[in-house]
């Protein structure tokens, strides 16, 4: 008997968002989009913004205490931490986000560039937390000077400007896609099998997988918190049933 996976193969995680000053003045994450996942965000404590570009432009949605809300691919998000803002992210297709699903608003220079994007995008290995954090922040800022040239040529071009963007994002991912359908197929494909095939128990009158019942609980993954794109993320791995 297995565990059960998290509900619908998504992904949970903890974020306490950057308080880092930023160069336009706020304080918070780095500007990414995701190629094939749609975000969630829940907020449990603190007050914040999220600054959005997206087919209808770009905006800012106010974010406290019990907001919810959530962005489909090709949407551009930045989280801003206007008072202690931390969030459960809820994310869709466990396994595509953690393999490189997110493109950051580099400048196009680097987005043009795979190579230039990968030395850009990655932190380093064996740092310290002072020096992986030194090494977060200067990505972030990097982000935003490409997402500043974003905003600036969406004011200028339109929506053309963000289809450009993700041109460039496309390009960059295209290489992982065999890989990606591999993690799509071993658990979104794979869960909506299951549940189909419980939906057949059912209707047999069969109790199918209710005979695995279990519970699961999870443990935090040990040592500090990770640099995620937006601030110091908590996970969890899964332990088997209890």
């Amino acid at each position: 008997m297995s565990a059960p996976r998290f509900p619908g193969v998504t992904a949970v995680s903890h974020l306490r968002v950057y308080d880092w000053p930023t160069p336009d003045g706020v304080h918070g994450g780095t500007p990414h989009v995701h190629t094939a996942s749609t975000e969630a965000y829940v907020v449990t404590s603190g007050e914040g913004e999220v600054h959005t570009i997206a087919e209808a432009g770009v905006s800012v949605a106010p974010l406290t205490a019990g907001s919810l809300l959530w962005f489909g691919p090709g949407t551009v998000h930045r989280l801003v931490n206007v008072d202690r803002l931390e969030l459960v992210v809820v994310m869709q297709n466990s396994g595509l986000p953690e393999a490189g699903d997110a493109v950051l608003t580099f400048p196009r220079e680097i987005l043009a560039d795979p190579e230039a994007y990968a030395a850009a995008v990655r932190l380093p290995q064996e740092a310290s937390e002072e020096g992986l954090a030194g090494a977060a922040r200067t990505r972030r800022d990097l982000a935003l000077r490409g997402y500043a040239e974003l905003v600036s040529a969406i004011d200028a071009r339109g929506p053309a400007a963000l289809e450009e963007f993700h041109r460039l994002a496309v390009r960059l991912v295209e290489p992982h896609v065999a890989r990606w359908r591999e993690i799509w197929e071993q658990g979104v494909e794979r869960e909506t099998a299951r549940t189909r095939d419980q939906l057949a128990s059912l209707g047999r009158g069969e109790r199918g997988i209710m005979g695995e019942a279990a519970v699961v609980r999870p443990e935090p993954h040990p040592g500090p918190r990770r640099f995620g794109m937006c601030g110091r993320l908590r996970t969890w791995r899964v332990n088997g049933p209890e």
